[in-house]
């Protein structure tokens, strides 16, 4: 069984950024209504654990994880070689 691969670095903006935004922002989703309903199916995953709202916030640090693609949420500060 495959598992989860590394997380890509997508760095945003502002202090925070929401679920759904994110999805598409990290190319995790093509659009909008694939991210509802992958949120709805339960198949998105925050930190680990299952997240059905797409306006949830998250912050730097998050890992966010579509199937086995998955991505981290940093800013213009985190350095590349930041050990997570």
């Amino acid at each position: 069984m495959a598992g989860v691969s590394d997380p890509t670095n997508v760095t945003i903006s502002d202090e925070n950024i929401k679920l759904g935004q994110f999805l598409k922002l990290a190319n995790l989703v093509e659009s909008g209504s694939q991210a509802k309903e992958l949120l709805a199916g339960g198949v998105v995953k925050v930190n680990g654990v299952s997240e059905t709202r797409r306006g949830r916030q998250l912050a730097v640090g998050d890992v966010v994880s579509v199937a086995a693609a998955s991505a981290r949420v940093v800013d213009e500060t985190t350095p590349d070689d930041f050990p997570w």
